[in-house]
């Protein structure tokens, strides 16, 4: 217990780190797999085939590559980010955002037709109907698993430790080789900040799937 007391801040510092990349990584893979969703279910075929290639390609590809790229594939092709951290959020987003894209066009899908076509029938555009019809009530229906991605995400985030990324298990792993004799207290400090976020998450993922139920 004293080597987790004496080192706190190494702790908060390691949570800081976990929870910033995740939140980077987070927004990333929303914003992407939105695109990505959208260009799917579009009727201009390139935009969807595009779609398709990246996420049949990304989603079937392992973390640890995806990271690996990012942190030394890109300096090699004079796309060198610069940081590891900023390297590790594009990794996180870049991994997640087909299985967001994914999950948004179920939601998209399990849209009445109806909807779509009373859209068009008042004059609206393939993608203003998409925007203010059909993706506001996709989007209540994927609270969840939307949410569950997110979890996932913050637990990839320890893949960091192996590429120079001071989150929690890279702080976990730190202080283990210098107090063997406390490691298991050390890992299960990490669970515990682990837990924090991810409790905590569920918790406001539990409150968004309430307001979307009352919204429907």
């Amino acid at each position: 217990m004293n080597a987790i007391v004496e080192n706190l801040d190494l702790f908060r510092s390691g949570f800081l780190t976990t929870l910033g990349i995740s939140l980077l990584g987070g927004l990333l893979a929303f914003v992407l797999g939105g695109i990505l969703a959208t260009f799917r279910v579009s009727p201009f075929r390139p935009l969807s085939g595009l779609s398709v290639l990246y996420v049949e390609t990304v989603r079937n590809t392992p973390l640890t590559v995806v990271w690996f790229f990012m942190v030394f594939g890109l300096p090699l092709v004079g796309l060198g980010i610069g940081s590891f951290f900023i390297a590790g959020a594009l990794a996180l987003g870049v991994y997640t955002a087909p299985f967001v894209a994914e999950v948004i066009r179920s939601g998209i899908n399990s849209v009445s037709l109806g909807q779509a076509e009373a859209a068009r029938s008042i004059g609206l555009t393939f993608s203003q109907s998409l925007r203010l019809v059909v993706l506001p009530q996709a989007l209540r229906t994927v609270v969840p698993p939307l949410g569950n991605l997110w979890i996932a995400l913050v637990k990839n985030s320890s893949i960091g430790a192996a590429f120079a990324v001071t989150e929690i298990t890279a702080v976990a792993t730190r202080l283990s080789n210098g107090f063997p004799g406390a490691v298991i207290q050390i890992f299960v400090g990490a669970a515990v900040a682990y837990l924090l976020i991810t409790l905590t998450s569920s918790a406001g993922i539990a409150y968004l799937e309430k307001k979307a139920v009352i919204l429907r």
